[in-house]
C-alpha cells in the first residue's frame, strides 16, 4: 500500500486538439513508465477510432512514479479525459476521482469554449487547477496573450501559468514539480470502513467486467468479499492492481489509490459506473455521491440491414453500455426497416462514434434514421408525455402543445466574425444573450437555441463561416413551447415512417420539398407513375413524381391507320391504371440509407 502523503491524483482537461494526449505521452516518457522502444504517439488512446481521428473518446488511467526535486518518490495517478463537448460526461467522471486538474490551452488558439466549460467543471468539483500553455514552439504561438486570457478566467498572475511544449518536452519537468507542489494529497481514513468509487469500467472477453476504482476510505485486499452498494451484489475481489500502463497485480490498496478491479462478473448490467464498493463483512453506512445520470440529447433509430442480426445488435449495445454509461436504448419497429433500437446519444459525434464502433468491433451493418430530439407533449387532459420518435406524436386533436428542448450555446470567436455568427444563429431561431470581449480581438457570445436546430449541420456551418476559428460549447436549459408540426412523407399514398420528422412550422415546406426531391432521384422507376408527397396531417405541402418506365407498344406498327396505334396506347393506359391500383412500390435498402444520410447534399 502506498504512503498516502506521496499520492497525487490529477487529470488533464483541455479543448479538443490542444495537445492533451501528446502531453500524456511526454509524462509517460519523463517518468519512465514506458520503455522507449515501445513508445508511440497517443499511447493512452488505445481505440483505433481515437488514433484515426486524433481525439480522445474514453477516459484512460495510468500510474506514474516520479522522483521530485526534494528527493522523495511520488505516485502520480493520471486520469486522461476527452476534450469534445459530447464527452463532457466522461470528463466529470474523471474529475470525481481527482484532487487536481491540469488546464491545458493551445498557445496559438488561446482559450476556447470547451476550455471554459471544463475549467468551471473542475472549479465546481473543488479541484486545484494548474494552468498551462502548450505548443509554445509553434511560430504562431502568443503565450503572453494566452496567459492574460487564462488569468482572466482563473485569477492569479501571468507568471503562474506554466509554459510547455508537449512535442519537444520543454517545460514538462516544471509541470511535474507543480503537480507535486500544488495538488493536495488525497484525504481519507485507512481505518474507516471501505468506500471506493467505480469511475469507469469495460468488458474483457476473457476476464469479464474490469472496473477502475478510486479508494476514498479504508483498504481493499485481494480476495476480499465486497458489496456494490447501488445494486446490492456481493462478489470476491479476484484481482486488484495498478495500470503502469501495463496491469500489475498487487495485494492491497488504500485511501487515494487508483486501481483496476476484477471480480469475475460476466453480466454487464450488474456493475454500474458511479457505484460505491464496500466490504461485505463490515460495510460502510453511506455511499459516495456518485454522478449525475447523463441525459441523452439526440435520438436515432439503429436497424440492422440483415434482420437476423437483431440479437447481435442488442448484445453489442449492452457491451458498449458498460464503458459508456451515457448510452440508452429501447426496442423499436419500423414498417420500412423492420426491428431495431431507438438509441439515445449525447450529441452527433457521440452518435457517429457509437455507430462506427458497432460496425467495426461487432461486425454489424447498420441503417441509422435521421437524428431527432426528445419533445414534451401536453395532452388535452393536462397530462404530459415525452416522445423520442416522430411516430409517437399524438394527433393534433389530442394534444394541447409541444415543447422542445433548448440549450444555452457559448461561442468564442475572433470579433471580426460577429456578423456571420449572428446571421447563422438568427436563422436557427436563436434568442440572443450576452456578448463579452475577452480581449481586443476575441469575443464570447451567448445564445439560447432549440437543440433540434444545432444537431444537424450547425457546427460545420459555424466553422466554415468563421474560417475554423470559432469554438462552441452548450448545456441544456430545459423545454419551451414551440409551433411544431409532424411532416409525413407519403409514397404512392402510404406514409413511410422512417422519413417522418417533427419540424418547426416555418421550416416544414423546406424539409418536405428536400425529402421528396431526394427520394425522386433514389427510388427506381416502376411500371406506373409513383407520387411522392410531403404532408402535414391531411394537407399536402410538396409533391414529386417518379415517372413510369414506358414500353413502346407501337414499335411494331409500320404505317397503316392511326387508329391502330391509338388502340394500343389506350390499352396500355388502362393496364397502367389497373397496375397503379394494385401495385406496390419496392424501395431498395440503399435508397433508405442514402435518403437518411444527414450529410448528403443534393
Amino acid at each position: 500500500m502506498t504512503n498516502q502523503a506521496r499520492i497525487r491524483n490529477f487529470s488533464i482537461i483541455a479543448h479538443i486538439d490542444h495537445g492533451k494526449s501528446t502531453l500524456a505521452d511526454r509524462l509517460l516518457e519523463r517518468t519512465g513508465a514506458i520503455d522507449p522502444r515501445e513508445m508511440r504517439d497517443q499511447v493512452l488512446d488505445s481505440m483505433d477510432l481515437e488514433r484515426e481521428r486524433g481525439i480522445t473518446i474514453k477516459a484512460q488511467t495510468v500510474r506514474l512514479s516520479y522522483q521530485a526535486s526534494d528527493g522523495q518518490e511520488y505516485v502520480l495517478n493520471l486520469i486522461d479525459t476527452p476534450g469534445h463537448v459530447d464527452f463532457s460526461y466522461e470528463v466529470s467522471r474523471s474529475l470525481a476521482a481527482c484532487e487536481g486538474a491540469l488546464l491545458l490551452v493551445d498557445a496559438a488558439q488561446g482559450v476556447q469554449a470547451q476550455t471554459l466549460a471544463n475549467a468551471y467543471l473542475a472549479v465546481d468539483a473543488g479541484l486545484e487547477v494548474i494552468p498551462a500553455i502548450n505548443k509554445i514552439d509553434l511560430p504562431a504561438a502568443d503565450p503572453e496573450r494566452v496567459s492574460e486570457e487564462m488569468v482572466n478566467i482563473l485569477g492569479g498572475k501571468p507568471d503562474d501559468v506554466i509554459r510547455v511544449s508537449a512535442k519537444t518536452g520543454q517545460g514538462v519537468d516544471e509541470l511535474l514539480e507543480a503537480i507535486v507542489a500544488q495538488v493536495p494529497a488525497p484525504a481519507g481514513d485507512p481505518d474507516a470502513p471501505l468506500r471506493a468509487l467505480v469511475f469507469d469500467s469495460y468488458f474483457d472477453a476473457f476476464r469479464g467486467v474490469v472496473c477502475y476504482v478510486r479508494v476514498v476510505d479504508g483498504r481493499l485486499t485481494s480476495g476480499d468479499s465486497i458489496r456494490f452498494m447501488a445494486t446490492g451484489e456481493t462478489h470476491d475481489a479476484n484481482e486488484i492492481g495498478y495500470l503502469t500502463p501495463k496491469a500489475v497485480p498487487v495485494a492491497e490498496i488504500g485511501p487515494g489509490e487508483v486501481a483496476y478491479l476484477i471480480t469475475g462478473v460476466k453480466e454487464i448490467d450488474r456493475i454500474k459506473v458511479g457505484d460505491t464498493i464496500t466490504l461485505a463483512r463490515s460495510p460502510a453506512t453511506e455511499p459516495l455521491p456518485g454522478y449525475k445520470e447523463p441525459k441523452p440529447m439526440v435520438f436515432s433509430g439503429l436497424f440492422p440491414t440483415d434482420g437476423d442480426d437483431y440479437e447481435k445488435l442488442r448484445e453489442a449495445l449492452e457491451k458498449l453500455r458498460l464503458n459508456d454509461a451515457s448510452l440508452s436504448w429501447e426496442p423499436e419497429t419500423s414498417k420500412a426497416l423492420g426491428f431495431g433500437f431507438r438509441v439515445g446519444f449525447l450529441g452527433l459525434l457521440h452518435m457517429e462514434i457509437v455507430r462506427e464502433r458497432l460496425e467495426r468491433e461487432y461486425d454489424l451493418d447498420l441503417v441509422a434514421t435521421a437524428p431527432s430530439v426528445a419533445y414534451k407533449v401536453t395532452l388535452n387532459d393536462g397530462s404530459e408525455i415525452t416522445i423520442k420518435s416522430p411516430q409517437d406524436l399524438p394527433e393534433p386533436t389530442h394534444r394541447r402543445e409541444i415543447a422542445e428542448p433548448y440549450v444555452k450555446v457559448m461561442i468564442l470567436a475572433p470579433s471580426e466574425f460577429v456578423g456571420p455568427i449572428m446571421e447563422l444563429v438568427t436563422s436557427r431561431r436563436a434568442i440572443v444573450g450576452n456578448m463579452n470581449y475577452l480581449g481586443p480581438d476575441r469575443v464570447e457570445m451567448d445564445f439560447e437555441i432549440p437543440l433540434a436546430e444545432i444537431v444537424f449541420d450547425f457546427f460545420d456551418l459555424l466553422k466554415s463561416k468563421t474560417k475554423g476559428y470559432a469554438s462552441l460549447d452548450y448545456e441544456p436549459i430545459g423545454y419551451k413551447p414551440s409551433d411544431l408540426v409532424k411532416v409525413d412523407i407519403l409514397l404512392n399514398g402510404m406514409p413511410v415512417d422512417a422519413f417522418s420528422a417533427i419540424v418547426h412550422r416555418d421550416k416544414a415546406y423546406e424539409y418536405g420539398s428536400k425529402m421528396t426531391s431526394r427520394l425522386r432521384n433514389l427510388i427506381p422507376r416502376q411500371l406506373f407513375d409513383v407520387p411522392l408527397q410531403a404532408a402535414i396531417g391531411g394537407r399536402i405541402i410538396s409533391r414529386e413524381t417518379v415517372k413510369a418506365r414506358r414500353k413502346d407498344v407501337t414499335a411494331k406498327c409500320y404505317g397503316g391507320d392511326i387508329s391502330r396505334k391509338k388502340k394500343l396506347l389506350q390499352r396500355q393506359k388502362e393496364g397502367k391504371k389497373r397496375m397503379k391500383m394494385v401495385g406496390s412500390v419496392e424501395v431498395p435498402q440503399e435508397a433508405f440509407v442514402a435518403a437518411l444520410r444527414v450529410d448528403d447534399e443534393d
